[in-house]
């Protein structure tokens, strides 16, 4: 494949969704154009509508189509490259990697992502990471209940679904507010172990093309 033809996902490095993305494709082995932007800038921003109308990261770009939200970006990988499947064949099994993953891409990552602590900061100084820990706290409460139900090795059962590649960029936010993670081993233990597979290292935040781009 040329360069040319390559996938392309319009990535930021500290993304909890565009993470989520970068992690299926690791894992699905696709090679892609990473391009960057700088979510902290207006211009940037605005330059992105041209290709997602939100302004909002990860796009994913293949054979002249674009394709946004994260979620929507890893089921079309999920059926184009089904080789490496992140969605069980059990339908029950199923429906808790997606509920799993629903809960924390829309029920957590929206309440604390960078637009919304911005609006609050404006309101009042600080009062964005208060409103976001208690956010991630509740979610992470549920989270531990779900996964001692339905966990084995991983999120769901002993293979890697949708729902694990939800777990990393949760815990990196949370610990970037200083948030005492003892009370969910369930979820702990998960995260440690997906933290060993290369796929998971390779779409960490540390290791991309912007990494550090406004810290």
């Amino acid at each position: 494949m040329s360069s040319e033809q390559k996938p392309i996902l319009y990535s930021y490095w500290r993304s909890s969704c565009s993470w989520r993305v970068r992690t299926a494709l690791a894992l699905k082995n696709i090679d892609y154009e990473y391009k960057t932007v700088d979510l902290l800038s207006e211009k940037a921003k605005n330059q992105l509508k041209s290709i997602n109308p939100a302004a909002k990261v990860p796009a994913y770009v293949v054979n002249g189509q674009v394709i946004s939200e994260s979620l929507a970006i890893i089921e079309y990988l999920d059926e184009t490259h089904p080789d490496v499947p992140l969605l069980p064949k059990n339908p029950v099994k199923r429906a808790h990697a997606r509920a799993i993953a629903l809960l924390v891409t829309s029920g957590i990552q929206p309440l604390h992502n960078l637009k919304v602590l911005q609006l609050l900061n404006k309101k009042e100084a600080g009062f964005g990471g208060q409103f976001a820990k208690q956010f991630i706290v509740e979610g992470l409460t549920a989270l531990e209940v779900l996964l001692k139900e339905h966990s084995g090795k991983y999120a769901v059962g002993d293979t890697i679904t949708i729902a694990d590649l939800a777990i990393p960029p949760l815990i990196y936010s949370a610990n970037r507010f200083n948030l005492d993670l003892s009370a969910y081993p369930t979820v702990n233990r998960i995260n440690e172990t997906l933290a060993e597979i290369p796929a998971f290292i390779a779409a960490h935040p540390d290791n991309q093309p912007d990494t550090g781009l406004n810290a």
